[in-house]
């Protein structure tokens, strides 16, 4: 039997790029579906730091307004288009590339989701895991494996390896067998120990540089900072010849000096990547990835607060002012 859907729900949502003030909880219409549309109505969704670039405007996108705000959700199909296969009313689904590029966002009680942008939950995991990984490690999988290429017996530092892209990249390189060696702080040391690094270093300590330099004799063949404090005078220093530094988590002003020579005489590549700009074929492998490794119990979420969508505002301010640790996951 079909579920009844209703013609308006509840949404998170902004009439004008702006602060975190400007998120309204408001009633608007039901998503209307184009014929490769699934409608999901949603049961969990995550607030992730570029949800808070994109309502600023400090990422520029196309944002039809009123724009519903938000990249991840869970939920399960309420209905498709007439040109899906592959999905059916009351399948688990998840999604995490709303919310970019002219489509609306995941901060409602239903999304209209690509359904080429659209994955089944596996039998057994738990949603909100699912949809607490979502992001970070399609990321994490994403900016190892598709753009610093990184390979069996590599090794690779983790700059941030206990945050939530960070503890992500560090199980997926270390299951993948490369050697890892993470930076982290605190109670941070000991979740990158046990996140599969096998060398862990204090970013605090002063000598840290040299700590990595002695743990990786032979030159780093992939450096990613994803906390993104970038010293790459430091980096370039530590890398093998052809290694790869993969730059994120920047923002709009971030300046770093780049010692040139050093970089260019040792065939080192710097990489920028977004996930924002992953393809759907791109976007698909990681999502494999990701099923397979959340049915093994090999990622993890670390779930700092379960809040409503009417606190959608109150997430995007907490993400601002720091000092979140794990996941803020919101439900209708």
């Amino acid at each position: 039997m079909m579920p009844e859907i209703p013609q308006t729900m509840h949404a998170a949502c902004v009439d004008a790029l702006g602060p975190a003030d400007s998120i309204n909880y408001e009633r608007l219409p039901v998503p209307q579906l184009g014929p490769t549309d699934v409608l999901v109505a949603v049961e969990a969704v995550t607030a992730n730091p570029v949800d808070t670039f994109v309502r600023s405007g400090a990422y520029p996108t196309p944002t039809p307004f009123p724009f519903v705000i938000g990249r991840d959700l869970v939920g399960t199909v309420a209905a498709s288009g007439a040109g899906v296969v592959g999905f059916a009313v009351g399948d688990l689904v998840w999604c995490n590339s709303l919310g970019h590029d002219g489509r609306q966002g995941s901060f409602a009680q239903y999304a209209a989701v690509p359904a080429d942008r659209l994955y089944h939950v596996p039998d057994g995991v738990d949603p909100v895991q699912m949809v607490g990984v979502a992001h970070m490690a399609a990321t994490a999988w994403l900016g190892l494996f598709r753009h610093a290429r990184l390979g069996l017996g590599d090794t690779v530092y983790i700059g941030g390896g206990a945050g939530n892209v960070g503890d992500a990249a560090v199980r997926l390189a270390a299951a993948a067998g490369a050697q890892v060696i993470a930076s982290a702080s605190g109670a941070g040391l000991e979740r990158a120990q046990s996140a599969g690094a096998a060398i862990v270093v204090d970013y605090r300590d002063p000598d840290m540089v040299e700590q990595v330099r002695s743990a990786a004799p032979g030159g780093l063949d992939v450096h990613w900072d994803t906390s993104g404090h970038h010293d790459l005078d430091a980096a370039v220093g530590l890398m093998a010849r052809g290694g790869r530094i993969l730059l994120t988590a920047a923002g709009p002003q971030t300046r770093v000096p780049l010692p040139v020579s050093a970089t260019y005489t040792h065939d080192v590549t710097l990489i920028g990547f977004a996930i924002s700009n992953a393809t759907v074929t791109d976007l698909a492998a990681a999502a494999a990835v990701l099923n397979w490794s959340l049915a093994r119990g090999a990622l993890t979420a670390r779930i700092a607060d379960t809040m409503t969508l009417a606190q959608a505002a109150e997430a995007h301010h907490r993400l601002e002012n720091g000092g979140v640790s794990g996941r803020l996951i919101l439900k209708p």
